[in-house]
């Protein structure tokens, strides 16, 4: 799959329409009891981004992006203004938010993450597009100096160290990140009278897995 490492505008992506969904098989049994089974391990986003238009030039802005991304052939980078850090929306990233792994004192490489956890449950979503100079990592809560202890390729969400962490010694981070998407649409279609009286157009927009 291609993907271009560009972001939708973040000013047209705030406003729009979206959030994670999931797939569940649900059997409902003779006794009414229910067998519930889901073919996913991750769960997968979907936005609308026609909601943040606000003007002619917005869509003129979204048309010029989807050409370039040749409608769904290509991938890019989308910000989720309700899910885009590693701590809560009204917060400052910081390099204990997250814990990315654990030290052997071999393994030099550890992939971004973030959980999701409420009373028992728990989730951990695979970060791939942290944002550039937006990660910051710590090693047994002492912050690790980028370029010099440590890089990130922001294409994949891959924390490199230049030395291993020592065995035992938790690795945390804190980061902005984007979603890895593409547009689920062949066709853009818009009616300039219908937008200037109120009528957005439908821009689907879907996440990949990378």
């Amino acid at each position: 799959m291609a993907f271009h490492e560009v972001r939708f505008p973040t000013d047209l992506s705030f406003g729009a329409l979206g959030g994670p969904e999931r797939r569940t098989d649900v059997v409902e049994l003779t006794s009414g009891y229910e067998e519930r089974n889901t073919p996913w391990s991750h769960s997968r986003r979907r936005y609308d981004a026609g909601l943040g238009l606000r003007s002619l030039d917005d869509v003129a802005a979204v048309i010029a992006f989807f050409e370039a991304r040749r409608a769904q052939l290509h991938g890019f980078r989308w910000k989720d203004w309700a899910d885009y850090k590693s701590c809560a929306p009204s917060q400052e990233i910081g390099p204990l938010d997250q814990e990315i792994g654990i030290g052997d004192g071999v393994a030099t490489h550890f992939a971004l993450s973030k959980t999701y956890a409420s009373g028992e449950g728990s989730y951990t979503r695979t970060i791939a597009k942290p944002v550039a100079g937006r990660v910051i990592v710590a090693v047994d809560g002492v912050t690790q100096t980028h370029d010099v202890n440590f890089n990130v390729d922001t294409t994949s969400g891959v924390v490199g160290f230049v030395s291993a962490p020592e065995a035992g010694a938790i690795v945390t981070a804190g980061f902005e990140f984007d979603v890895p998407v593409r547009f689920d649409t062949d066709r853009i279609t818009v009616s300039v009278a219908t937008f200037n009286g109120g009528q957005v157009p439908d821009v689907p927009v879907l996440e990949v897995r990378v």
